[in-house]
């Protein structure tokens, strides 16, 4: 085992299960297994898989604020940072065509399941809208910077989508030019 604490690694490793298996696919003996713990050991730190799930979204949250707080420090200017939401599709290429988006992926399946978590799961997607939202705002469409951010996020959304679906790292890259081309035109207006 890893020098992290046990609920820690438990909690990652739930986190990439649930993204690569799907959350219902992902059974307790899964995660005790890939974290090498016996079940007393598990259910001594989680005692639901909704408990984990709960903390799986925590954790995908903090780490999504530090991501946007990365970008926040590392671009100069509101365009260079929406550039990087943009780009995160050719960053994340191999993990988004093998699993799709894990926002989009754990939201749909939630959803699906009609689950009670749906809702703290879209808290990622909020998140996301907010900060482009700002970022627009910054770049001076204060009436309009909810639209913008929701057509950015649902593009880029799709554009996952289909990657996934098709696995086309031509069709990926294009998307992201025309996203960037889509972006100089609107702040240059």
């Amino acid at each position: 085992m890893s020098g992290k604490p046990t609920r820690e690694q438990i909690i990652e490793t739930a986190d990439r299960l649930f993204y690569q298996q799907g959350f219902e696919h992902t059974s307790f003996a899964h995660i005790a297994d890939a974290v090498r713990i016996s079940r007393g050991n598990f259910y001594y730190h989680f005692k639901s898989k909704d408990e984990i799930l709960s903390a799986v979204i925590r954790h995908r949250l903090a780490n999504t604020g530090k991501m946007l707080e990365s970008w926040q420090a590392q671009a100069d200017t509101p365009r260079d940072r929406i550039r990087c939401f943009i780009h995160i599709l050719l960053v994340n290429g191999d993990k988004i065509r093998n699993y799709g988006c894990p926002v989009g992926t754990l939201s749909s399946e939630l959803a699906k399941l009609n689950h009670s978590a749906q809702g703290e799961a879209n808290e990622l997607f909020t998140l996301f809208h907010d900060w482009l939202k700002s970022q627009f705002v910054q770049l001076g469409h204060r009436r309009d910077a909810g639209q913008l951010a929701a057509h950015l996020l649902s593009r880029s959304q799709g554009v996952a989508t289909l990657f996934n679906a098709f696995g086309d790292e031509k069709f990926v890259r294009r998307e992201v030019g025309q996203m960037c081309e889509w972006l100089d035109d609107i702040t240059n207006q």
